[in-house]
């Protein structure tokens, strides 16, 4: 079984993914720890290095191309990223994960120890930059979530019903 989740930064996909992936005994292949890991290897900021891939496409497409392929490789993997749904194009199930940006911002200011201002100027700002590469590079709308078998609203349910809610989808597609 191949799954993949995503959403928009603070939507919950990482902890969702993360619970997932131990209770269905799978590996998991994070796009967004892939994507943060060359930035660290860069020792740059994750907002700097947006920046950077807003001109210069070899940091997302390598990204995007390692998720689909490490996927591929196996046959029991749930791949996180905001566009793995894309990428992943032998999914057995595709998952989006929304929530209020008010409430993702609360959650990335939890996370990153800064302020809700600070979490939601910094979200904002990835979002249309992350909206305006992918729609050049790829021609995705982030809007469309016709591609997604289920969609979810993470702002209503805890992470562990949450992961219940795709464990019963995962019987259903079995």
């Amino acid at each position: 079984m191949r799954i993949t989740i995503s959403g928009l930064p603070g939507s919950g996909t990482t902890t969702v993914a993360k619970l997932l992936s131990k209770d269905l005994s799978v590996e998991l292949i994070s796009a967004g720890e892939m994507f943060r890991q060359i930035a660290k290897e860069k020792k740059l900021q994750l907002e700097h290095f947006n920046k950077i891939a807003e001109n210069n496409d070899d940091f997302d497409s390598r990204v995007d191309a390692r998720q689909g392929e490490e996927a591929m490789k196996r046959e029991n993997v749930i791949v996180e990223g905001r566009l793995s749904g894309f990428f992943v194009p032998a999914a057995d199930l595709k998952i989006w994960l929304k929530a209020p940006s008010e409430i993702r911002a609360r959650r990335i200011a939890a996370r990153e120890g800064i302020t809700y201002e600070e979490a939601l100027s910094a979200m904002k700002h990835r979002e249309r930059s992350e909206d305006t590469r992918y729609k050049r590079y790829y021609g995705i709308n982030l809007d469309d979530l016709s591609i997604y078998d289920l969609v979810i609203n993470s702002s209503r349910w805890s992470e562990k019903y949450i992961v219940e809610m795709i464990k019963m989808a995962v019987e259903g597609v079995k």
